[in-house]
């Protein structure tokens, strides 16, 4: 086998595709770029939060005709945040690291996706049956354990999947205008996490009392 001996051209060019990428990884977590992406975004985040305080103190009539709708309000709220977000940041490191480039049939896209909205259901139900349990243990009324697993179900899975395609869309479009997804889209879905579920636990509520 013949080995060809490296040139000075060959030296300068990986000296050169070095420093490109020190220069590049040094501005990337540099604090400047961290908090020029991340602020607005985290400014965002504390406003969503105000609104979907506004749209839960909305809920009055439903919170009094459904007992038991004010234990898992926080907890889907909770619960659509840790899976969005973490699907977010799955979603981001899989950019970066060239798996996803585009919206398509990619395996590693469609199994993000179809474990998150697997979680969402299973945690859904086991948190409407704790929400019955938990009331009725603390002496209070409850609407019973179908209505409010219904409630959890409907309202975070719908949620969820809306939360889903939006964070796609976010995670590849925010890489795809220079920004670093870590940056933008665990914010950005925390907000609208919470007021994407809290408008669909609202509209869930009203469609069960509705029935």
């Amino acid at each position: 086998m013949h080995y060809e001996p490296e040139t000075d051209i060959d030296n300068e060019t990986d000296e050169f595709e070095s420093e490109m990428i020190e220069e590049s990884l040094s501005e990337y977590a540099s604090i400047k770029s961290i908090i020029s992406e991340a602020l607005p975004f985290e400014i965002l985040a504390t406003f969503g939060g105000v609104v979907a305080g506004i749209i839960l103190s909305g809920m009055t009539e439903q919170l009094e005709l459904v007992p038991g709708l004010i234990v898992i309000a926080p907890a889907v709220l909770g619960l659509r945040g840790n899976i969005s977000c973490t699907l977010g940041s799955r979603l981001g490191s899989a950019v970066h690291m060239g798996l996803i480039t585009r919206v398509e049939r990619n395996p590693e896209l469609i199994n993000n996706i179809a474990g998150s909205l697997t979680l969402s259901l299973i945690l859904t139900i086991i948190l409407g049956l704790m929400g019955h349990y938990i009331t009725l243990l603390m002496g209070l009324d409850s609407a019973g354990a179908l209505i409010l697993t219904s409630i959890a179900v409907i309202s975070g899975v719908s949620s969820g999947i809306i939360l889903s395609i939006i964070t796609v869309l976010l995670a590849l479009g925010m890489f795809r205008f220079g920004f670093d997804p870590d940056n933008v889209v665990t914010p950005s879905i925390a907000t609208l996490g919470d007021i994407i579920s809290m408008l669909m636990l609202f509209l869930t509520t009203k469609l069960v009392i509705a029935i």
